[in-house]
């Protein structure tokens, strides 16, 4: 059972290889289908609109098919697909399409998710937005921004204290009533807090552009990616209690340890 301790020089490289790989058909499968007249949507739920579109499903088999043929022994999570069990300790987690209404919308802040796991967690991570052409990966010693400016090193910023720190988060009706008014008291101490960016806040705060991102309600597929590159940017991230962000659920991800440690003491008031 292979381990991120125990992975070679060569497999790092290839690992990498790999994510660049997996992001380039990504990009291709949901840029045919971005801003287009024939996009259509279904729910995966009848209660509440839970789209997923055409390019959800085309991203990922074009995704599964390469981990098929590259990488047979490692496992597979992914949204829109049941998962697939591995035989060597490492899964891929993909989220082909981050921000679905985003992308319905016409809204470039959507993402490809890539994340490579093991018994500890995501140590792999690429957050893709194929229409800007921006690639954040962070994990296995590397933490770099590619775009249309060229490449450059992902760090956080040092903001400590949080009269001064930006706040996003996707939905301003956050969670619960609860989970609402505990958003609130970080939001109500913060310099500016913005709305409806999905996965690319993450992106933004691993490229030192903003400080905070507090969320409820994801799924592991949602937060694998981000917590790599964000940990490998210098960032920290956690559920509202401080613990394993993993399996998703309320979730903080904080710029640097000081201000984390004060965002999760207003979320715990």
């Amino acid at each position: 059972m292979l381990d991120r301790d125990r992975l070679d020089d060569a497999v790092k490289e290839q690992y990498v290889a790999s994510c660049h790989a997996l992001a380039e058909l990504a990009r291709r499968e949901t840029l045919a289908w971005f801003r287009s007249a024939q996009l259509t949507s279904d729910s995966k739920q009848t209660l509440e609109f839970d789209p997923v579109t055409e390019a959800d499903r085309a991203a990922e088999q074009a995704m599964r098919a390469y981990l098929a043929r590259h990488h047979p022994e490692d496992g597979i999570l992914g949204e829109e697909f049941p998962p697939v069990a591995g035989r060597s300790g490492l899964t891929w987690v993909l989220d082909p399409v981050d921000g679905t209404r985003g992308f319905l919308a016409g809204t470039p802040c959507w993402g490809v998710l890539i994340a490579l796991t093991d018994a500890q967690g995501p140590f792999l991570g690429v957050i893709d937005q194929p229409y800007i052409g921006e690639r954040f990966l962070g994990g296995l010693g590397q933490a770099q921004l590619d775009g249309p400016r060229g490449r450059s090193r992902l760090c956080t910023r040092p903001t400590d204290d949080l009269s001064q720190a930006i706040l996003f988060t996707t939905f301003p009706e956050i969670g619960t009533t609860a989970e609402r008014d505990a958003f609130a008291r970080v939001r109500d101490r913060v310099l500016l807090t913005r709305y409806g960016m999905d996965c690319y806040a993450y992106a933004l705060l691993a490229a030192g552009q903003i400080d905070l991102v507090i969320e409820a309600g994801l799924k592991p597929f949602d937060i694998a990616a981000p917590l790599a590159v964000i940990r490998a940017a210098g960032g920290v991230v956690t559920d509202w209690q401080g613990g394993p962000a993993t399996g998703g659920g309320q979730i903080v991800a904080s710029a640097n340890p000081r201000l984390h440690a004060q965002a999760l003491s207003l979320l715990a008031a």
